[in-house]
């Protein structure tokens, strides 16, 4: 390998009424000629909904926005456009291959690594399928900069850098005003260092993932491009709400999302259960086209601010190097402070004047209280007063008011004289 190449790999790892329902067996996908030396087969469709969709409930925010006429880029192997959950008209444009030489579109796949991102993103919902987009009215432009994350012998591919920034680049002058970059590496590449400045400074919300070769939770490992700044970094998370083992933690890690076991549309048709935090960073990417579509004049970095701070709470608390400021929340992310009227200034409370003939009445009342108890207190005084003196009238009358005094009780005590001999001890010294 080129010593120019950059060491980044690709991060493997209800419905609404009306939508159409997918066709059993739809036509396969056809890459042009050459282009897929062993492209994957489709998978069978799954019915049930799936746990991330579940949890992040993003349904919910589509009454208010469903990422309606926002373009999302996804940077990647390519999107199977014959998937049909992406096939509706005008879904996924033809985009470009910036990995094979010529002016082929991007809107093909071989390995389903874009497809399933892409998916995450933006599939529309169908009848009797549970797995649906975050965003199923925003569109897709397929920028294809990779064919696989690992050759057949086991050995990491790598991307290069130059077809990277020029994939990034090209994202932007489409019109693109959320990109999504499902990779890791641990090396800074000026090409594409410089091609994300060229998008976050032409209000872009690009959203990387932070990779999977976490180790240790003291480990702190490199990541590019979701360390480089105005890029939001995204972790994944399990159905536990625990941090993927694989998910890398540092201070670019922004939010987390759904990265472990996740369904993921796969090309030709189906769908596969896939982990990793390159299926985690398209729930973001999703939650942004939302964001873009129901707040149209708000800035890239305030889409980052808003995705952020309506973030639900992790394991990790506010701020953490492994969960960042929480877990996605779409429907947050769109409706927090939404009201359908102005706000009403509330008039400053006034103060009345007393009453000045209350006042007085209340005073006197208090003052004739006061004199009540006293009067109150001076004939209870009184009628004991009167009671005890009619009482000693009464036993003096009984007495002919002369003393005496009781002996009842008491015996005389009888003189020692009197007592027999007996009865009179001495003291033996």
């Amino acid at each position: 390998m080129s010593a120019r190449r950059f060491v980044c790999t690709l991060a493997a790892g209800a419905l609404a009424a009306g939508w159409p329902a997918i066709a059993a067996a739809p036509a396969a996908a056809a890459p042009p000629r050459g282009a897929c030396t062993n492209p994957e087969p489709g998978r069978s469709t799954e019915s049930l909904l799936p746990w991330a969709q579940q949890l992040l409930k993003p349904q919910r925010a589509w009454p208010f926005s469903t990422g309606s006429g926002v373009t999302v880029a996804v940077v990647d192997s390519g999107v199977d456009a014959d998937h049909p959950q992406l096939r509706r008209p005008g879904k996924v444009l033809r985009g470009r291959d910036f990995h094979l030489v010529g002016s082929l579109p991007g809107n093909y796949d071989c390995v389903s690594h874009g497809t399933g991102v892409a998916g995450i993103i933006a599939a529309g919902p169908a009848t009797g399928i549970g797995f649906a987009g975050v965003a199923p009215g925003a569109r897709i432009l397929p920028v294809r900069i990779s064919e696989r994350d690992s050759a057949d012998n086991g050995r990491t591919e790598l991307i290069d850098p130059v077809i990277l920034a020029k994939g990034i680049r090209y994202a932007v002058d489409q019109g693109a005003r959320v990109i999504n970059l499902s990779m890791s590496g641990d090396r800074d590449q000026a090409p594409v260092r410089q091609a994300v400045e060229y998008a976050v400074k032409r209000d872009v919300v690009v959203v990387a993932a932070v990779g999977n070769r976490q180790q240790t939770d003291g480990e702190r490992l490199p990541s590019f491009p979701a360390a480089y700044p105005g890029v939001l970094g995204v972790g994944a998370i399990d159905n536990a709400g625990a941090r993927l083992s694989g998910s890398q933690t540092g201070p670019y890690v922004d939010l987390v999302a759904p990265g472990g076991s996740v369904l993921a549309t796969v090309r030709q048709h189906g769908h596969a259960y896939v982990d990793g935090t390159s299926y985690a960073a398209p729930f973001v990417s999703g939650a942004a086209a939302l964001v873009r579509a129901a707040w149209p004049k708000l800035t890239a970095r305030q889409v980052v601010q808003r995705l952020t701070a309506t973030a639900s709470p992790a394991r990790g608390g506010s701020d953490s190097t492994q969960y960042g400021a929480g877990i996605i929340d779409p429907y947050r992310a769109v409706t927090e402070g939404m009201v359908g009227t102005r706000m009403r200034q509330v008039p400053p409370m006034t103060v009345p004047p007393p009453d000045q003939q209350r006042l007085a009445a209340a005073a006197w009342w208090r003052s004739a209280g006061v004199d009540a108890q006293r009067l109150t207190a001076l004939a209870v005084a009184g009628a004991l007063t009167a009671l005890l003196a009619g009482w000693l009238v009464v036993a003096g009358r009984r007495r002919r008011w002369f003393a005496g005094r009781t002996t009842i009780g008491h015996q005389q005590r009888p003189d020692l004289a009197e007592l027999p001999p007996e009865y009179l001890f001495t003291r033996q010294d």
